[in-house]
């Protein structure tokens, strides 16, 4: 039964539980205006301590009964939900949504009034009740909203524990002390590997440059991480800044973020998307309006307090996302059917700042994407453009970065906060043997648009019909972490290995056979510069080095740390051959192209040399995608630097069992990759082909690998970025 004003007043009365009279005010949305109406009914209430009620939702599994969890603590105190769910036990405590609300407090005709005081007597058993020790230990009056957000009571706390007492019964509320959960918390531990250097980029001033400083310093299978870095640094992708996890990408990577760009601006413009442009600052008001969705990047949001010398009278926030900026004006937009389709892309930086141990491309402060939000009439439409997104992103990896990736579906704890599902396009690194998210396209269902109201008139008049609809709605998004998979995919001792179609010089002429005699060697040169305007004519990025001071074997070695797909020599032979020598980048290998109609020959081959390098990363993929069916073989096949395929029942506590029973039992004696968290096996994704696996035996049902009950997918499992 539902509490109303009335019957907490009468509770308080029969508790003996004095308190002034109630005021009624506007109703609020934040403390600031909570305050606000306060100091407009009385300026004395101005310093009245202020308390805030939280309602949670942990993680279940879908068919579990939801254990809410209902907090009361003052206005000044940090309540964490993670120390909180480990007090309780219970995982991933997120704020629960409006429907949970209401029905965990039937009186709330909003999310704005959720209160302690109008929990239902005697409570749900499934219900925990937890207070503030702060509050609770307290003599001081704090204020408490009764059913709505537009009236306040003011009580002491030791007297709000009696209440809450009373609410509870049995052992009564559960007092919880944060100050002291805080503190107790334990630093995270982690393995910590060798921590590699971050060598500084080199500029070789000519031949006499130590052999050492030019060359990578790290073999890949060696020290996965010192060669990383050391690849882009010299391979000219990208530079340290003075801020930690924050890069400054050069031409030679921005270029390849720009063919994505291009190409993918192109497709999305095909589908009726539009591009636009949001500020990237948000206010404190408008990023709390989703606390569900934005709880999972709290931390990491970096918040501007100061301009000049004076402090801002409200922090504004850096976007890490554009939901909450978006969202707002898709309300006011959005009036009729007729508004609807709105596709809307915006080209953009996004910043993401708590974490440790930041990764060039793969995990930084700052990072290029796009990001793409569309609302629709139809389910129907919504759904079918989320796989027209997605099929696009693996386009982008496989057409253009030549780098295979599995299309599939995020499991329910894996997917976007806030979405109804999520699809994915995963990647592979086969050195490191762990998978990684390639780009992801969410529909958000009418999760978004019921929180932002946005809604239009019903266009089916008949009887019993909505006068209004909630929109269905898409976001998705790809980012330049791209350009860190193409690299680790495809790079080798050498360096760099870029695939012709995104590489910003696809061709490079070495001059060779060259004489130290002054004025001899015109001729070559000559030569190297109409096989530069023949190829550059037909289309083809190609440029003639003809810097001088260095050896070809210098050059060699220095375009080949940079990648470009193809080198052309041209030396007196040659132009008397009427020949180029061609060698390839990706495996070196040799062949002798004659001049007549090079453009085309050589058009040809970067074509088939993009190709090669998909076919090369796409059989290594396969080989190390292993079907397993009995549990005794998954942390071996694991250990194996391989992705699992799992028949799995998709149970979410059966995945997070998966996820903690191979990490604990995991044998691989080498140090942790800190800068790679996933050591267990978690889920990747759900194979939308399904058959690719074979299928499941007739007759009898295929056991989850787990648990042992009936199996529904082959999904995905491994350890990943």
């Amino acid at each position: 039964m539902a509490a109303t004003d009335a019957s907490i007043l009468a509770r308080l009365a029969d508790l003996k539980i004095p308190h002034p009279e109630v005021i009624s005010h506007a109703p609020v949305k934040n403390s600031t205006e909570w305050r606000a109406q306060l100091v407009i009914h009385h300026p004395s209430l101005a310093n009245t301590l202020l308390t805030k009620t939280l309602l949670f939702k942990p993680k279940t599994a879908k068919s579990a009964v939801p254990t809410p969890v209902l907090v009361l603590a003052s206005e000044a105190t940090e309540t964490p939900s993670g120390a909180l769910g480990k007090v309780l036990d219970l995982k991933e405590l997120r704020l629960a949504s409006e429907d949970l609300i209401k029905e965990v407090l039937p009186s709330a005709g909003s999310k704005d009034d959720v209160s302690a005081l109008a929990v239902p007597a005697p409570k749900a058993e499934t219900l925990h009740l937890l207070l503030d020790a702060a509050l609770a230990q307290s003599e001081d009056a704090f204020a408490l909203h009764l059913t709505t957000s537009a009236t306040t009571v003011l009580i002491k706390g030791s007297e709000i524990k009696k209440y809450l007492d009373n609410v509870a019964g049995g052992e009564g509320v559960k007092v919880v002390d944060f100050a002291e959960l805080k503190a107790a918390a334990p630093a995270p531990v982690e393995k910590k590997a060798p921590a590699p250097k971050e060598p500084k980029a080199v500029v070789p001033s000519g031949p006499a440059d130590d052999k050492y400083e030019m060359a990578i310093q790290y073999k890949k299978d060696e020290d996965f991480s010192g060669w990383y870095t050391d690849v882009l640094i010299k391979g000219q992708m990208l530079d340290y800044y003075d801020i930690s996890g924050c890069y400054i990408l050069r031409p030679w990577s921005y270029s390849i973020w720009q063919t994505i760009q291009n190409w993918f601006d192109d497709e999305i413009k095909k589908l009726g998307v539009q591009d636009c442009y949001f500020p990237m600052f948000v206010s404190n008001a408008r990023l709390e309006k989703e606390k569900d969705h934005i709880e999972g990047f709290a931390p990491e949001v970096a918040w501007v307090t100061r301009a000049g010398k004076s402090d801002l009278e409200e922090p504004i926030a850096i976007r890490p996302t554009s939901e909450t900026v978006m969202y707002p004006y898709y309300a006011k937009w959005i009036n009729s059917h007729r508004d609807l389709p709105l596709k809307l892309n915006q080209w953009n930086s996004v910043v993401r700042w708590e974490f440790k141990n930041p990764q060039p491309f793969l995990r930084t402060r700052e990072f290029l994407w796009q990001e793409g939000h569309t609302a629709f009439l139809q389910k129907a439409e919504a759904d079918r453009e989320v796989l027209d997104i997605l099929g696009l992103y693996q386009k982008v990896y496989e057409e253009i970065l030549a780098v295979p990736v599995i299309p599939g579906k995020k499991s329910e704890n894996e997917k976007f906060a806030g979405g109804d599902y999520t699809t994915t396009v995963e990647g592979f690194i086969p050195t490191t043997g762990r998978g990684i998210q390639g780009a992801t396209s969410h529909h958000l269902g009418q999760n978004f648009s019921k929180m932002f109201d946005i809604t239009v008139e019903n266009p089916d008049r008949s009887a019993g019909a909505p006068e209004r609809l909630y929109a269905h709605q898409n976001s998705w998004g790809l980012s330049t972490r791209s350009i860190g998979v193409m690299v680790m995919v495809h790079g080798d001792d050498q360096g760099l290995v870029l695939p012709p179609r995104c590489a910003l010089q696809q061709v490079v002429i070495v001059p060779v056979g060259l004489s130290k005699q002054e004025g001899k060697n015109e001729g070559i040169y000559d030569a190297c510069h109409e096989l530069e305007r023949t190829l550059t004519g037909a289309g083809i990025r190609a440029k003639a080095d003809l810097r001088e001071g260095y050896t070809p074997g210098w050059k060699f070695n220095d375009w080949e740390m940079r990648g470009v797909p193809l080198r052309l020599e041209l030396g007196p032979r040659d132009i008397a051959a009427k020949t180029t020598l061609s060698v390839r980048r990706y495996d070196n290998h040799k062949t002798s192209f004659p001049l007549a109609d090079i453009a085309n020959t050589v058009t040809s081959y970067l074509s088939d040399i993009q190709a090669s390098m998909l076919k090369r990363a796409s059989e290594t993929f396969e080989e190390r995608l292993k079907v397993v069916s009995q549990w005794e073989e998954v942390v071996p096949a694991l250990d194996g630097k391989n992705v699992l395929v799992l028949p799995w029942c998709e149970g979410s506590e059966c995945e997070d069992e998966i996820k903690e029973r191979s990490k604990s039992q995991s044998t691989a004696g080498a140090a942790e990759d800190s800068k790679a968290p996933s050591a267990g096996a978690k889920s990747l994704c759900i194979p939308f082909d399904q058959e690719r696996f074979g299928a499941f035996p007739e007759g009898e049902k295929q056991k989850c690998v787990q648990c042992g009950e009936k199996a529904k997918s082959w999904t995905l499992f491994g350890r990943s970025y």
